[in-house]
């Protein structure tokens, strides 16, 4: 289970997150503990609250767990991680939210803890929490018995197309996969070994390098998205520095991305329009049947809700109506039955517990299964459409170099040496004798 947290504020902007309907097929408030409000954007204001009586900023610690993507992770999984989690950081007992996301196929869950101490009024130190996940998530990994990735076994084996939620959101708005777009900058990076090498592994993908504003070296792509060579290569910026130059001699964002608009023809456009076009058609009937799906699987969700919440009253009823009355429940006290019966409810109660949800676990997992099979045929269109993309940038970038008239140049062995004699006659007839290329007679005389 890989684990990936950070300390932040912004209460309400993560609530909102959590909640957003929009990138999330379900989303379910698996735990609310600590907070006087019982939603996330409540409590997550309440947090903010708190943290003003303290100088800290970044009150809060959010971690996101993410299991292998095909495991069938049950809740107590999650559960057991979350309070290792808590015991490990100093956040035992500290207010905290847990939420599950599922999209496209793939669940995972969030937790989200409030520094604050509300007995002391100060935040709690979170020391070497990378260190401390990292170890953690190794557990899981054995403990389950998942296949470790080779980046967690060896931090230097760590895969490079890793991302951050910017690159994430940056890579949406240009409708692209995120690792794939770290991908290809580190390909144009390992292929190149100078400055006019990697400008040209970056035109050829439809890329232009620029100076950016803080970043130094940055890449501009054709949708207008300006990138960070440092961090989508995994590249120091001193070593960036090192192989590209001063970013100073490099166009502007603004004047790269004018350059861009002008590169690209009408005809380019054109194709790109119709591409896209292509992939709208293509995705819409598997469109139209995800969000039937996620209908559908929302309703039965709810049925089952609807229907284990009429079970467990009708079995409470059944439990309470076990305890006599009256001067029989005084007497069933004192012979000791009263207890016994309470202990037998306790009992079933759990058990009945752990019924309702193995359940929703079993809903759950058959419910992704149908969604991974739908979104192999999803990801099967977007591969398509992404393969068309690359196949026009390639041959804009050819269309550009054919239009490029060819530079003149004098066949080599041709330019020789005049004569003395030659010479003479030249400066007789008050002509310059022409100075042969790639060698000064001045100085040889």
């Amino acid at each position: 289970m890989i684990l990936k947290a950070s300390q932040r504020g912004g209460g309400k902007q993560l609530g909102l997150h959590l909640m957003k309907t929009e990138d999330n097929e379900h989303i379910e408030i698996h735990e609310i503990r600590g907070f006087v409000s019982d939603d996330i954007v409540g409590a997550l204001k309440e947090a903010h609250a708190a943290s003003r009586g303290t100088k800290c900023k970044q009150f809060l610690f959010s971690v996101s767990l993410n299991p292998p993507p095909q495991k069938r992770v049950p809740v107590e999984t999650f559960e057991n991680a979350i309070d290792r989690i808590e015991e490990r950081n100093n956040l035992t007992g500290q207010p905290r939210i847990v939420v599950f996301h599922e999209k496209e196929g793939r669940r995972h869950a969030h937790a989200v803890w409030s520094r604050i101490d509300a007995e002391t009024m100060t935040a709690r130190q979170l020391s070497h929490y990378k260190l401390k996940l990292r170890d953690l998530s190794r557990e899981l990994y054995l403990e389950n018995g998942w296949k470790m990735p080779r980046g967690l076994m060896n931090s230097r084996e760590a895969d490079p197309r890793n991302f951050t939620l910017k690159e994430w959101q940056q890579s949406k708005r240009m409708g692209r996969d995120a690792r794939d777009l770290k991908e290809l900058m580190q390909e144009c990076w390992a292929v190149s070994d100078s400055k006019a090498a990697f400008m040209q592994a970056l035109k050829s993908r439809g890329f232009t390098l620029a100076k950016g504003d803080r970043r130094g070296h940055v890449v501009v792509s054709l949708e207008g998205e300006v990138l960070s060579v440092a961090r989508y290569t995994g590249k120091k910026t001193k070593d960036v520095r090192a192989r590209l130059g001063d970013p100073d001699q490099l166009p502007g964002v603004a004047e790269a991305k004018a350059q861009l608009s002008k590169d690209l023809s009408a005809t380019f456009k054109r194709h790109m329009r119709e591409a896209d076009e292509q992939k709208r058609r293509d995705l819409a009937p598997l469109d139209a049947k995800r969000q039937a799906m996620v209908q559908q699987q929302r309703q039965e969700r709810v049925h089952l809700q609807g229907k284990q919440q009429e079970r467990w009253a009708d079995e409470s009823r059944e439990r309470a109506a076990r305890f006599d009355k009256g001067v029989k429940g005084v007497w069933s006290r004192i012979t000791g039955e009263h207890a016994e019966l309470r202990k037998q409810n306790e009992r079933e109660a759990y058990l009945a517990l752990a019924r309702d949800r193995a359940q929703r676990q079993g809903l759950i997992d058959a419910q992704m299964r149908d969604r991974q099979a739908l979104q192999a045929e999803i990801k099967s269109v977007r591969n398509r459409h992404a393969a068309l993309l690359k196949e026009l940038r390639t041959d804009q970038q050819k269309a550009r170099e054919l239009a490029r008239p060819e530079p003149v140049r004098e066949p080599t062995g041709q330019t020789q040496r005049p004569t003395m004699d030659e010479r003479l006659q030249r400066l007789r007839e008050g002509q310059k004798a022409p100075k042969p290329r790639g060698r000064d007679w001045s100085r040889e005389r």
